[in-house]
């Protein structure tokens, strides 16, 4: 089942194409999607680090997370908010994106690494708090977390770049990667 119906129709509703032929709103709108993608990246990125014992070791787990995750969820809503406009001005660009699939492939890992991480060993957070090495598989979690977002930054940053467009002749692989069609060429 192919998305391209659904963002060849999107492409043509006139919001995405004011959005997309806009001469300030769509710079505007990655301009706070990166700057919330900092905000969010940074705060997980210390909580990362206290979880692979390289920084803040002396300070309770629980004080950190309490102090983060605040930031770290305004930081991911406007992220997405913003990431679903940029993907709402250039649908079928987006859609066959290698870089985009790729996106939102390491997008769906660290939902996941951090759900596992949440609802199993942080439930017992209370018994390694204050230790300077956390369990091993929060430590996984943490170094997981790092090698995904810095995957999805490098993605997300290449999705600009036309390498691989449809429009261009491109390998079979690259074809079948990227769901060109012979209509969308």
């Amino acid at each position: 089942m192919s998305l391209l119906p659904f963002a060849q129709w999107l492409a043509e509703t006139p919001g995405s194409i004011a959005l997309h032929e806009s001469l300030f709103m769509y710079p505007l709108i990655e301009s706070v999607h990166v700057l919330t993608l900092c905000v969010f990246v940074g705060m997980s990125v210390m909580l990362d680090l206290r979880l692979l014992g390289v920084t803040l070791k002396r300070v309770p787990v629980t004080d950190i997370t309490r102090r983060l995750l605040p930031w770290m969820f305004a930081g991911f809503v406007v992220m997405v908010i913003t990431g679903v406009l940029l993907v709402y001005a250039i649908p079928v660009r987006s859609y066959q994106s290698i870089w985009f699939r790729m996106k939102i492939i390491l997008l769906i890992l660290a939902g996941l690494n951090a759900l596992t991480f949440h609802y199993t060993v942080y439930r017992s957070v209370r018994e390694w708090d204050l230790a300077e090495v956390v369990p091993r598989r929060a430590r996984l979690a943490g170094m997981a977390s790092l090698a995904l977002w810095a995957g999805i930054i490098v993605f997300g940053r290449m999705i600009a770049y036309n390498w691989f467009d449809c429009d261009k002749p491109q390998p079979a692989l690259v074809v079948w990667a990227a769901g060109c069609t012979t209509d969308s060429r």
